[in-house]
């Protein structure tokens, strides 16, 4: 276990790990590149990316009147 770790007292008995820390650990990179985040196949059709969308608008706003 590393001993870089420090303790949150915040919250008793969870360890705070700085973001850089957590990256290394994990082996992630950098993201380089806008389409490495693209995921073309992640809504089969139109109408199911639209249907995401109202519900995401909706959901933001909710309560905001």
């Amino acid at each position: 276990m590393s001993t870089d770790a420090q303790r949150d007292p915040d919250e008793p008995g969870a360890a705070h790990v700085p973001a850089d820390e957590l990256a290394r650990r994990q082996g992630v990179q950098p993201v380089t590149s806008l389409d490495d985040l693209a995921r073309p196949e992640l809504f089969e059709t139109d109408e199911e990316l639209d249907r995401f969308l109202a519900d995401l608008h909706t959901s933001r706003h909710e309560g905001a009147a």
